[in-house]
């Protein structure tokens, strides 16, 4: 059998897919690939379905050993990296001989890479899926070193492309689009304003589950609580600190702070590549 062999997993290496769609009803979030568009390239970069499992690399540092031949292919936030001591490209198709290893380095921009193999990562699904959801504890754990992933076997076609131009990721700042969200009406009549017209920062206190942001604060006309209700990925909820929290892959399905505001689905993907430092926009927009 054609395997993987962890040999360094990085800050944080996970096993994704597509998700777990439908079940919200029973307490389970879809989770998935944060970036869903740069997970899917990989994909199709090695002839796969675009839902077979890969491993999404946060911050780089993944280091791989090939066990038989395979074919790969790394897209999402670019970053150095090597085969066999080579140097390889990214958002190319990769071959990696038996014995070899392939290395990711640390991006220069963006902050989550996806390594597909042709046959993809095949370890056994839970509820239907491969993806690791770090807040529920479903799916395969984090990747430690020493860890041997199972490949499954190749499918029947063949990759169409050598390499896929793909727009690098934004370096400084990123602008999200925003409709307003459902308790708007919570805050004070200048919040939405307010929220369009100054950048907030992505803080360190940032992971897959959601994203907090620094910056100008959105004052609630409400004091009451809010009972628990269902949440969607690009949930802006404001805590009582006044800043918000952006919701990514592994949200919960419920929360109890007011929503002022939801990303466009589009603008998930390049939300999902924003990293501790970046400054974020949000620019208002109805309709989508």
């Amino acid at each position: 059998m054609s395997c993987l062999e962890i040999l360094a997993a990085g800050p944080l290496a996970t096993i994704q897919d597509l998700g777990r769609p439908g079940l919200a009803g029973i307490g389970v979030g879809r989770s998935g690939a944060a970036d869903a568009g740069s997970f899917r390239l990989a994909n199709r970069l090695v002839g796969n379905d675009e839902g077979a499992a890969a491993i999404e690399v946060t911050f780089g540092g993944l280091a791989v050993r090939a066990t038989r031949d395979l074919t790969a292919a790394v897209t999402g936030a670019t970053c150095p990296i090597t085969v066999d001591g080579r140097v390889a490209a990214a958002n190319s198709v990769l071959r990696i001989p038996a014995g070899a290893e392939l290395r990711m380095g640390v991006p220069g921009c963006g902050l989550r890479s996806y390594l597909a193999v042709r046959g993809g990562v095949a370890v056994p699904p839970v509820l239907g899926s491969r993806a690791t959801d770090v807040l529920a504890g479903l799916g395969p754990e984090p990747l430690t070193s020493g860890a041997v992933l199972p490949v499954g076997p190749p499918p029947d076609r063949f990759p169409q492309v050598d390499v896929a131009p793909v727009a690098v990721c934004p370096a400084d700042e990123i602008v999200l689009r925003v409709a307003p969200g459902p308790r708007h009406d919570w805050f004070v009549d200048d919040a939405l304003t307010t929220l369009v017209s100054e950048p907030y920062e992505v803080t360190a206190d940032s992971n897959r589950i959601g994203m907090r942001l620094d910056g100008p604060a959105l004052d609630r006309s409400r004091t009451e609580e809010l009972p628990s209700e269902g949440m969607v990925a690009g949930a802006l909820q404001v805590p009582p600190s006044a800043r918000p929290t952006l919701f990514l892959a592994d949200h919960p399905v419920t929360g109890g702070y007011p929503v002022i505001a939801v990303v466009a689905a589009a603008d998930l993907d390049a939300a999902a590549q924003a990293r501790p430092g970046q400054r974020i926009r949000f620019c208002l927009k109805k309709g989508f």
